[in-house]
């Protein structure tokens, strides 16, 4: 039995079914009007846990820590009666609770408050000795006639355990990536024009005089002009020598011209990110047939 200053750690705990398989996480506690004792617990259920089910405390394991353990199979709880968590129960849902579970009301009908409320009635209740609680506790045939109700009444094939029925079709939704293209300044480029100097050797032929003294003997051909002079005298023959030297002029030509262009270049990248989607698993029976329209 949950003690009361047990409350706190209850509703953070994780609830178990008897076979020890995880029902959801723990919501709100109620109190039995009269004693102020523990009476029932909440349990998140449905699809992504947006539903409520509300399951007796009675006979439930609490290891102390995080561990909650019910008498009741996952899916008795998960089946429950739906009925508003607002922080009290009615007589009327507290007995429709007490049927669904095999439970008899005791000899004072009364209500349940939520942990934080106050007491002003009772919710005894025992076991009924024909019908064990947990996956056995309530009889198949009559919840099999409610659910087949449900169907009958909304129109639909099964009902929807989460939350109101809207029709017999689930919607399953994913995420998918949408990718394009934004232009972002990558760098700037710009032509700039300086001046630097080089040593440059050019190779130009020159040309230069040289004294050459030719000797030739007297012959009869100039006799006459050998002995045209005095016989002895002095006399001075000069001849004027020339040479060529490099002469270095400079004068600036266009040699190209250069420009700045763009130019457009396509390549392939990849681009990865998560993405979500919805999956739906079936719970129950042994054979499926799948459809797509």
């Amino acid at each position: 039995m949950i003690s009361e200053n047990q409350i706190d750690d209850v509703q953070r705990a994780t609830v178990y079914d008897n076979s020890g398989d995880k029902i959801g996480k723990a919501g709100q506690v109620y109190l039995d009007d009269a004693t102020g004792s523990p009476t029932w617990v909440t349990v998140n259920t449905g699809l992504f846990g947006t539903s409520e089910s509300f399951v007796p405390l009675e006979n439930a394991r609490f290891d102390g820590s995080d561990r909650l353990e019910v008498g009741y199979s996952k899916s008795q709880v998960k089946d429950a009666p739906r009925v508003a968590a607002d922080g009290h129960l009615e007589v009327s849902e507290e007995a429709e609770l007490y049927r669904y579970y095999g439970l008899t009301e005791g000899t004072t009908a009364g209500t349940a408050d939520y942990a934080e409320g106050t007491t002003t009635g009772t919710a005894d209740y025992t076991e009924t000795s024909g019908a064990a609680a947990g996956l056995g506790g309530v009889d198949s045939d009559r919840d099999s006639d409610r659910d087949l109700d449900l169907d009958r009444d909304r129109a639909t094939v099964g009902h929807d355990t989460s939350g109101p029925t809207t029709d017999q079709a689930m919607t399953r939704s994913e995420e998918r990536l949408h990718v394009g293209t934004e232009k972002v300044q990558t760098g700037r480029a710009r032509l700039r024009k300086y001046v630097t100097t080089e040593q440059q050797t050019v190779t130009v032929p020159v040309s230069r005089e040289e004294v050459r003294i030719e000797r030739e003997p007297i012959t009869d051909a100039n006799r006459d002009e050998a002995l045209a002079g005095p016989d002895i005298s002095e006399e001075e023959h000069e001849v004027i020598l020339t040479e060529e030297r490099p002469v270095v002029a400079k004068e600036t030509v266009p040699v190209e011209r250069v420009r700045l262009d763009k130019e457009v270049v396509t390549e392939q990248e990849q681009v990865s990110d998560e993405v979500r989607k919805e999956q739906i698993d079936v719970d129950g029976g042994t054979e499926t047939t799948t459809r797509r329209d």
